[in-house]
């Protein structure tokens, strides 16, 4: 069994059902910390298919892409990573442009350093060998 994702008609990810249960569950998470839906849905009648809004799901996954690198508690950041690349590959995938551009998070630690760009940018290249279409 497999689920399958499609950002506004258009095929970007067909994992099988754990990783893409757990996607769609840390999603609903997530929505609270990026203070807008998810734009993920499901197809009435079929569990494993999940229609994304495209709009809807690049302002969330560009809220959580800014949490991400704002957020200078290491913690904080290594539970939003591997959730934020796999959104952000999905975007891509989907002719998303997330904006990712925001000051420091309330959350953060003094003194500790923000996420740069550059680690988002390895996990999406690595998740993107893995993630099948």
């Amino acid at each position: 069994m497999s689920q399958y994702f499609s950002v506004d008609g258009h095929s970007v990810w067909n994992p099988s059902n754990g990783p893409g249960t757990l996607f769609t569950h840390l999603a609903e998470a997530l929505v609270p910390l990026a203070g807008r839906p998810s734009g993920i849905g499901v197809t009435p009648g079929d569990p494993d298919d999940h229609p994304i809004d495209g709009a809807a799901f690049a302002a969330f996954a560009g809220a959580l892409v800014a949490e991400y690198r704002a957020t200078s508690h290491p913690i904080q950041r290594a539970l939003l990573e591997g959730f934020v690349a796999t959104a952000a590959v999905l975007a891509r995938r989907g002719g998303l442009v997330l904006d990712g551009s925001a000051g420091r998070s309330a959350r953060d630690i003094p003194g500790g350093g923000a996420a740069g760009p550059d680690r988002l940018a390895e996990l999406m290249a690595e998740y993107e060998r893995a993630m099948p279409v």
